[in-house]
């Protein structure tokens, strides 16, 4: 109810204005900390000389975006353009080979980048995970693909994962897994042709993306000889290539004069800011990780676009997500969590219990791929929590009394109880999540001074605030659901 009831075009207006002061007033205070604290000897390490014509330091304090463009750059650069060129010549000259040829190109480029023994290890488990798939058994390729994950905690894996390298190598190895449960049906049929699979694995773009749901774009493009780009295709590909550009122009700028990955680290520092600026870091830490990860993966996506597949779509705008069902930083694994657990378990998601079991299924093989750790453990514990909670809250609400009470009111305040629920639940996912992008110290710091030391002012206006916010999300849904109704009935006619 009230999904596309519309609120008062000044009422809007109020919602926008308050939140454009409120982020204003709050970048203000983490713009002052950042000046302040720049020449601070407790934060040399994640401080550094940045862009000389600025006349700021950096802040570098996120090892894999500075990765990216420091030691990795060249690497990134070499396979990538490699990629490109090569895929241009295959299609030109053999392309009833070109998904072989794709193969060999980044079976050479992991060569020639991280040497002989990663390649092993790379093509160890692809070895392992393609005879596992030869069985046509659903639940051996479930096995398999979990026990590739395990085996990256054991040694010596886990010293060289650590080592950022590893972290190169397991991407190459789970979409393997991921593409070979892709190629059986629900039913439990065998529909794989068995030379497709390994060359659609072990492409650069796939590998450097880390595990995606390419299985049905991989397939048709194997199968195909004869591509065809789409209307406008290489128009809207350039486009993308050029904001993805200026993404990381943008990112680079920012760290020049908001310091919000380094400041956390010191406690002492973040406990004199504002509860306004302390819930603004927090609040920016949480949208620097979508960021990131837009950019990392509309990158990739791009380059396999030139390659005539449909990558998956980029992460949802962590700015528009007030729902933990919503959640989420990488789209192909969210897919592929959805698809092959959450949504195989859950099925409607309308029953408590099958909820519950899918959820912690879900967050169990996640925490499998993260990595067991103690915040790990905590951030899983949390957000299935979170997820479970939704559930019973709406449960709860569409009892008889809640149900007929909500009959009674009109879309309108329908829409703004909502809102103020999702308030608080926008809270808790930026809660929830801050402590394993950030540390368990800050995230408790940050709760604490926003539901105990600064109530009920701060608690109550940020509140508030973020309801303003929440309205404006539905708004956007609202006005997504009629085009998309307005699409529907168009094609019909």
């Amino acid at each position: 109810m009230g999904v596309k009831t519309m609120l008062p075009s000044y009422e809007l207006g109020v919602y926008a204005l308050v939140v454009t002061c409120a982020v204003v007033y709050s970048g203000s205070g983490i713009f002052e900390a950042s000046r302040d604290s720049m020449n601070r000897k407790a934060f040399r390490d994640g401080i550094k000389p940045g862009w000389h014509y600025f006349g700021r330091k950096m802040d570098v304090a996120d090892f894999e975006w500075v990765m990216w463009f420091t030691s990795f750059r060249n690497i990134i650069i070499f396979a990538l353009s490699g990629h490109i060129l090569f895929g241009k010549i295959c299609s030109m000259t053999v392309p009833q080979h070109r998904a072989v040829m794709y193969m060999l190109y980044g079976a050479l480029a992991v060569l020639g980048s991280m040497g002989l023994v990663y390649l092993m290890i790379i093509l160890s488990h692809c070895l392992v995970l393609y005879s596992v798939a030869l069985a046509k058994q659903k639940w051996l390729c479930y096995v398999a693909g979990l026990c590739c994950l395990a085996s990256f905690k054991v040694e010596p894996f886990g010293s060289w994962q650590v080592g950022a390298v590893l972290a190169v190598c397991l991407p190459y190895c789970q979409p393997f897994c991921v593409c070979i449960l892709g190629f059986i049906s629900k039913e439990g049929s065998w529909r794989a042709q068995t030379l497709p699979i390994p060359p659609g694995c072990i492409r650069a773009p796939m590998g450097f993306e880390r595990e995606q749901a390419w299985e049905q774009s991989s397939r048709d493009y194997v199968s195909t000889r004869e591509l065809r780009r789409k209307d406008n295709e290489m128009k809207n590909i350039r486009v993308s290539a050029l904001l993805h550009v200026g993404a990381i122009i943008a990112v680079d700028i920012f760290f020049h004069f908001f310091y919000i990955l380094t400041l956390p680290s010191d406690l002492k520092f973040v406990n004199r800011l504002s509860d306004w600026s302390l819930a603004g870091l927090a609040y920016s830490n949480l949208v620097y990780d979508w960021v990131k990860a837009a950019v990392m993966f509309g990158v990739i996506n791009t380059i396999a676009r030139l390659d005539h597949l449909d990558p998956p779509q980029p992460p949802k705008c962590i700015t528009m997500l007030y729902i933990f069902a919503e959640t989420h930083f990488d789209r192909g694994i969210n897919d592929w969590l959805c698809k092959y657990v959450y949504d195989h378990l859950g099925e409607n998601h309308d029953n408590i219990m099958k909820e519950l079991l899918a959820s912690v299924s879900t967050f169990a093989v996640t925490t499998l791929w993260l990595g067991p750790c103690d915040i790990v453990y905590i951030w899983s514990v949390a957000n299935c929590f979170g997820l479970n909670f939704e559930l019973w809250v709406q449960k709860f609400f569409q009892l008889g009394p809640f149900a007929k009470l909500e009959a009674k009111m009109s879309g309108a305040m329908s829409r703004r109880i909502r809102a103020a629920f999702g308030a608080v639940n926008f809270w808790a996912i930026v809660l929830y999540n801050i402590l394993a992008l950030n540390s368990l110290d800050f995230a408790l710091l940050v709760t604490k001074r926003l539901l105990v030391t600064g109530f009920p002012v701060s608690t109550l206006s940020i509140w508030f605030i973020t309801y303003c916010g929440v309205q404006l999300i539905k708004e956007r849904e609202r006005i997504l659901a009629l085009e998309e109704e307005k699409g529907d009935k168009a094609k019909v006619e």
